[in-house]
């Protein structure tokens, strides 16, 4: 179904928002939008959203399967406003999952069990947000695909990832159960990453509650939705698979230039499985077994 606006895709798609797990896609490009819509459908999702500028086409095969809006996604305050307004107009504790293309989200067993199975037990530990580390991809040979994508030959970082206390704003002081995340392309590259933007921590899956915001920097503006676990154990974690900042590295003329290769000798090939980012660490399937 397509929507002609985000308006009307409130108005009209307001039944989808009820429950969930809804997937909203931010469509920036032309860049691998088929792979990333399917591998999202693949997980489970009650609900597949795809926000496009009207110039982008989604493939026919795909149209009956997803959700359709007309929105420009091209600034950061775009998909902000437009998850926000998402977050106002469902159903309290709907369970909302926002990317982008050429992202895919990946979670502890995910091959056999579905994204609501996860979720349900997620919900049960009294948890109502997961953090989702942004595990950056980039392709083997830039000569070969200069645009740093490709899902046959993807690559990421097994180590150079650390984590640095989150501070109380305008104290010395650390907030509980909360920690800024750091490493891939944003760490080796850092020159040429703005300084608020080189984290890889992202409320990724969260359940909407009234008052319920999210910040321009990934974060919720409730508390506690930003904490890696509970007090009592570690909880679920996810990540998302992520070509985004290779492909901004790539589109810059001067990292465009003076970066000639992603490639380093702490690179492997992806595996495009679960259990290659359980056994790195980048996921963490607390309780559920």
């Amino acid at each position: 179904m397509i929507y002609s606006s985000l308006n009307n895709f409130l108005s009209r798609g307001r039944s989808l928002l009820i429950k969930g797990p809804v997937a909203l896609i931010f469509v920036e490009d032309n860049v691998e939008v088929s792979s990333t819509l399917k591998h999202h459908l693949s997980l489970g999702f009650r609900s597949v959203v795809a926000f496009t500028s009207p110039e982008i086409e989604i493939d026919p095969e795909l149209s009956d399967q997803i959700h359709h809006v007309i929105y420009p996604c091209g600034q950061s305050q775009q998909v902000q406003n437009a998850v926000n307004a998402v977050i106002k107009a469902s159903t309290p504790s709907c369970w909302i999952y926002y990317c982008f293309n050429a992202e895919y989200l990946f979670f502890p067993f995910c091959e056999t069990r579905s994204v609501g199975e996860m979720l349900v037990f997620h919900r049960e530990e009294r948890r109502s947000a997961m953090l989702t580390y942004v595990i950056d991809l980039y392709a083997e040979d830039l000569d070969a695909s200069p645009d740093a994508v490709s899902l046959e030959h993807a690559m990421l970082d097994r180590a150079g990832y650390y984590s640095t206390g989150r501070q109380v704003p305008n104290s010395a002081d650390y907030l509980e159960r909360q920690r800024n995340f750091y490493g891939g392309l944003r760490w080796r590259f850092e020159e040429f990453i703005p300084a608020a933007s080189r984290r890889i921590d992202r409320i990724g899956i969260f359940s909407t509650q009234p008052d319920l915001s999210l910040l321009p920097d990934h974060i919720m503006s409730d508390p506690e939705y930003n904490t890696y676990s509970c007090p009592w154990h570690h909880n679920l974690t996810a990540a998302i698979c992520s070509f985004r900042t290779a492909k901004a590295l790539r589109r810059n003329p001067k990292s465009r230039d003076a970066i000639q290769n992603f490639k380093w000798h702490n690179s492997e090939p992806f595996q495009w499985k679960s259990q290659q980012l359980l056994d790195l660490g980048f996921i963490e399937p607390g309780q559920w077994f």
